[in-house]
């Protein structure tokens, strides 16, 4: 009998695994596959990342660093409406090797963090949660308990669906692949030609540079990439596809169970993002939710839509831009570009007197 049963190890599930274990609980983590794999993510994120893992992993992550983006209505041959900072804005980072040292993060902080399990049943019991698994080169399953767990299983969670959880508003298909060429460029491009979201171009210093979009769903996502892709007349590797869930269902919380991280759809509806969503839930969770009383996820529930709700509210309207007519994103575009004084991952810094001034 665990105190937390954990499903997943991305950013959410190993830093909530990472939270509890250092409060003393008996965590156990479940990954399907190898943690990291496959890559379904960018590795663009703001610089409060090293806030959430060691400082020793910084030359293991690092990639790049980022001052600003270009907006384009059209492909790269269109005009640039360049947003900055004097400082960096954002660093790209190994994705892959983030979960890993996430996932490092917790085991050192006592969590059993086992890859190679899925999890292929989860039923809720009054005192305890029943998690059945398929361990991979094993025939059969085995069984776990856990007084509470918590569902960190990404957009298409089977701990959401095998509890009746309600579903994430929108779901959109995300794609993305890589040119080997290096690129040390400080500025990302941002190309408003993918209906009612957007495609990237985000150089990765000796990485190479990443391409990508997401779309919802109906579009065609692949034929979409490839033209991104010949535009920039580029060729590219390693092509990933995924889910990206958008705004929060109704209810993400059982007696027993708990969704954090993109199973909770925790993401930045204005970018796709939820690595800094999904970690900071997770701190809320492990700060909030005690395994002994089954009254607590309600009380994680509450806490971490205070947090975040308002940021989420504010970037779907961000998001409705999108779909502007072009000559409005371009009059809305000119208006506001040139130094800003926002945070890449809240919405409402737009209001801060510090972007403000810098729009002034």
């Amino acid at each position: 009998m665990y105190d937390f049963a954990v499903v997943g190890v991305g950013p959410a599930g190993a830093r909530f695994a990472r939270r509890a274990a250092d409060a003393g609980y008996d965590v156990l983590a479940l990954e399907k596959g190898e943690v990291g794999t496959p890559l379904a993510c960018s590795g663009h994120v703001s610089t409060d990342i090293w806030e959430y893992v060691p400082d020793e992993a910084r030359d293991r992550l690092f990639q790049n660093r980022i001052y600003g983006a270009n907006f384009r209505v059209g492909g790269p041959n269109s005009k640039a409406y360049p947003f900055y900072k004097q400082r960096e804005v954002s660093n790209v980072i190994d994705r892959v090797e983030l979960d890993r040292v996430l996932a490092d993060c917790a085991r050192d902080a006592g969590a059993d963090v086992r890859e190679g399990h899925t999890v292929t049943a989860v039923e809720e019991l009054d005192d305890r949660v029943r998690l059945t698994v398929s361990v991979a080169g094993e025939d059969g399953t085995v069984q776990f308990e856990a007084k509470m767990i918590a569902g960190c299983d990404g957009p298409t969670s089977r701990v959401r669906r095998a509890l009746d959880l309600p579903e994430p508003s929108e779901t959109l298909h995300g794609v993305l692949a890589f040119d080997p060429e290096p690129d040390d460029g400080d500025f990302v491009d941002v190309h408003l030609t993918v209906p009612r979201f957007f495609a990237w171009r985000i150089p990765r210093g000796d990485a190479g540079v990443e391409y990508g979009l997401a779309a919802p769903p109906g579009a065609e996502v692949t034929e979409l990439f490839d033209a991104l892709t010949n535009t920039y007349d580029v060729e590219t590797e390693h092509f990933c596809s995924g889910a990206i869930p958008i705004g929060p269902p109704d209810r993400t919380t059982t007696r027993r169970a708990f969704l954090v991280g993109d199973a909770a759809a925790q993401t930045k509806p204005f970018t796709g993002g939820g690595i800094l969503y999904g970690m900071t839930a997770a701190d809320i969770a492990a700060s909030t939710i005690d395994p002994d009383d089954p009254e607590t996820p309600s009380a994680y529930e509450s806490a971490w839509r205070d947090e975040l709700s308002r940021e989420i509210r504010l970037g779907h309207l961000v998001r409705r831009c999108y779909s502007f007519p072009k000559w409005l994103q371009r009059v809305g575009l000119r208006s506001l570009s040139g130094e800003i004084g926002v945070h890449m991952d809240k919405p409402s810094s737009f209001f801060s007197r510090e972007h403000l001034k810098k729009l002034l």
